[in-house]
């Protein structure tokens, strides 16, 4: 079947009519092109028993609009039947790169379901999502398509209810709408409006289109004759100029009424004209003809010439009682006036937006107006959008639809924190569009992200380390700082003193100087080095290297000098292993009482046995080099009876967390005895049970604390029965 596609004749009377129609002005291979995509969209339509927008409806729309002849084979190409029966690939290889990737992201916005009406309650938070779209799709001639798409989905309402027309009407004026004004295309965005203000609000659109007393072709008929009343004055006076106007659509005209707070017989710019001319004289000389041709109403006029709006705007706004008494707003200024109305800071989208200033999307959004209406391929201009549009941001979606805007190459806990402090500190785990993806991913404009946290807990210190890459907002980085900073001070005092204790009785030191050893760390106080070893700041192990050093063990009493002890012998024979034997006779030597976890070394004596001295006493050090031939190698012989204990490590499951926690193990010297794994199905969790066999319980301390640094692990702790 979809071979068959490309072999279709285009039969009915109405096809051939939008034929000749879409092919106007074509050359000669656009319009192989055109007739080419328009037969597979009758293809698709007759094909398609499903009522939805098909591609010949929403060419012919932007046909209306003058869009060029590859928006009109994209249009035609992003049938929803041919996105599920027309590869890529076909249309690639017979409609070229680029027709095929403005199809897909045709496809992709025609697919977007993400609007959730409870989730925009702003006018902040619609913007986003319309940034979101504009940075994801990237490309004026897509969005262009889809504002088509959306119309005709529009119109195919009519004669319908139900919730599904009420969300598509909201997102249309929350999102969609709002992007055609931006773009200057005016005939989508009035329709858009509205068909969608019909459908949400039937009984005052009723209201209103009865207290009009006349359709809109009445209305433009009267916006004309005033037009042509107006040319003949400037022509009569010899004043050159354009004069071009439209009336107000119905739901301009209704949100006219609410935001003023008037009835609809007081709105005097129902219908509007504007004047454009050469040079600010100019300005004030067609105001004056116009004054003196009809009675303007004083309280409207408005002269932004000599008082430019704070944006830069300036133009003339006055009110005239045009015929049969119905009121006309006309609008004066230069052509230079007009451009920076139309493209500079003030364009006329930020006044129905309330949008804040932002420089690249103003420049960019130009870029597109001037595009849209530029007889020529301006591929320059198109790739400058490209490259500008959102270039140092990204926009993506919580699983409430709700749009989150954060700097590029922003990562999960980026998004955590930026969705709330404390969802950044609990955050253990991360989803993207349902796929698991570690804390490091960066994230791209689009994606739906899930944050995985734990009931209780902090963040990392590790999460700070700018080579591991888990956070790029500055936002992020000062929250964690924050929480490490705020933490309870005699908490951390608690902690850091405990540690410190169990580093001491795992080397075997009974006391220490805490501002000496303060000192050696830069810090002014014994209190500071608590501190900073409580919070994380100084970690264990650097804690207990500096305690090795010989300048901080505890200071031992010089020996009496009236009465020298006998050689110790044979103690330290159950103590140390000389040359890998034990049992030898040996003794401390007094001159520098070696202690165990003392780098030590042996030497030979006459008939004393072996001398046990630290490697750095000045008697070793000092020895001659005809006695050093004496010196041998020993080691303490005790080591310490490991015990086992069973660890319980609960996390989300994924490939290689076994591994990564078996590596950690092994690393520590630390013996597995057995595992058992129970993984949860739902929710993907998993409970590890591991008997271990650890040295003390500073060890086990150790590294329990780094295999909770795991990725995905929420919890470490020793495993107690019942």
């Amino acid at each position: 079947m979809k071979h068959s596609l490309y072999h279709t004749d285009i039969s009915s009377h109405a096809t051939d009519d939008l034929e000749s129609r879409l092919t106007a002005g074509s050359t000669a291979s656009e319009r192989d092109k055109i007739v080419e995509a328009l037969s597979l969209a009758v293809r698709a339509r007759d094909q398609d028993p499903v009522v939805r927008p098909r591609g010949i409806d929403v060419a012919d729309i932007l046909h209306g609009i003058k869009a060029d002849a590859l928006t009109l084979q994209v249009a035609l190409l992003s049938d929803p039947y041919l996105r599920d029966n027309l590869k890529e690939a076909e249309i690639k290889a017979r409609f070229g790169e680029v027709v095929a990737d403005l199809v897909q992201k045709v496809n992709w916005l025609n697919t977007f379901d993400e609007y959730r009406p409870t989730e925009i309650k702003e006018p902040a938070q619609a913007e986003l999502l319309r940034r979101m779209l504009l940075s994801v799709v990237n490309d004026v001639r897509a969005v262009l398509v889809k504002l088509a798409y959306r119309l005709q989905r529009l119109r195919l309402f009519k004669g319908q209810d139900g919730e599904l027309r009420e969300k598509i009407a909201m997102e249309t004026l929350d999102v969609f709408a709002p992007l055609a004004n931006r773009l200057g295309v005016g005939q989508l965005k009035w329709e858009l409006e509205d068909l969608a203000f019909r459908y949400l609000n039937p009984d005052k659109y009723r209201s209103l289109a009865s207290e009009l007393a006349t359709n809109r072709a009445s209305r433009e008929a009267f916006v004309n004759q005033f037009i042509e009343i107006l040319r003949q004055e400037l022509d009569a006076n010899h004043i050159h100029a354009k004069v071009y106007g439209r009336p107000k659509h119905i739901y301009s005209i209704y949100r006219k009424t609410q935001r003023k707070q008037l009835d609809l017989e007081e709105l005097y710019d129902l219908h509007a004209v504007r004047v454009i001319v050469d040079d600010i004289p100019t300005c004030y000389a067609v105001l004056g003809l116009v004054h003196g041709r009809w009675l303007h109403v004083p309280k409207e006029f408005d002269d932004y010439i000599a008082n430019a709006k704070e944006n830069g705007y300036q133009s003339l706004h006055t009110v005239v009682i045009g015929p049969e008494g119905r009121p006309v707003e006309v609008q004066i200024r230069t052509q230079a006036m007009h451009d920076f109305a139309e493209y500079g800071v003030a364009a006329h989208w930020r006044y129905k937006e309330g949008g804040k200033q932002d420089a690249v999307l103003d420049r960019s959004i130009n870029a597109l107006r001037r595009l849209l209406e530029s007889k020529d391929d301006d591929q320059a201009m198109l790739e400058d959008f490209r490259a500008e549009l959102f270039e140092d941001q990204i926009f993506v979606l919580t699983p409430k639809g709700q749009v989150v805007r954060l700097s590029k190459g922003a990562t999960p806990l980026d998004f955590a924190y930026q969705i709330h402090t404390e969802v950044g500190h609990r955050c253990r785990g991360a989803k993207v569009n349902g796929r698991i993806v570690p804390l490091t991913y960066s994230l791209r404009s689009g994606e739906k992200v899930e944050i995985l946290t734990a009931k209780h807990g902090g963040p990392s210190l590790g999460w700070l380390d700018p080579h591991l890459g888990y956070v790029k907002t500055a936002h992020a980085r000062s929250k964690i700082r924050q929480w490490f900073k705020q933490q309870d001070h005699e908490k951390h005092l608690r902690a850091g003193k405990s540690i410190l204790d169990r580093e001491r009785q795992k080397l075997g030191i009974k006391d220490v100087d805490l501002d000496d050893l303060a000192r050696h760390f830069h810090l002014p106080r014994g209190d500071d080095l608590l501190l900073a070893v409580g919070r994380a700041d100084i970690a264990p192990a650097q804690l207990a290297n500096a305690l090795r050093l010989p300048e901080w063990q505890p200071k031992v009493p010089a020996a009496h000098p009236a009465k020298k002890p006998l050689p110790h012998m044979g103690t330290a024979s159950e103590e140390v292993t000389i040359q890998g034997i034990r049992n030898l006779l040996t003794y401390f030597a007094h001159c520098c009482e070696p202690k165990p976890g003392d780098r030590i070394i042996g030497y030979v004596t006459v008939g004393k046995g072996v001398a046990i001295h630290r490697q750095d006493c000045d008697n070793i050090i000092q020895l001659p080099p005809r006695k050093q031939s004496r010196l041998i190698d020993v080691a303490w012989g005790t080591e310490s009876e490991a015990f086992p204990v069973e660890l319980e490590v609960k996390a989300l499951d994924r490939k290689g967390l076994l591994k990564d926690i078996t590596h950690i193990l092994a690393h520590e010297h630390i013996n597995i005895v057995r595992t058992h794994s129970e993984t949860n199905g739902d929710d993907q969790s998993v409970i590890m049970r591991i008997t271990a066999e650890v040295s003390d319980l500073g060890q086990l301390s150790s590294v329990l604390d780094k295999i909770g640094q795991v990725h995905n692990v929420f919890s470490a702790k020793r495993w107690q029965h019942g």
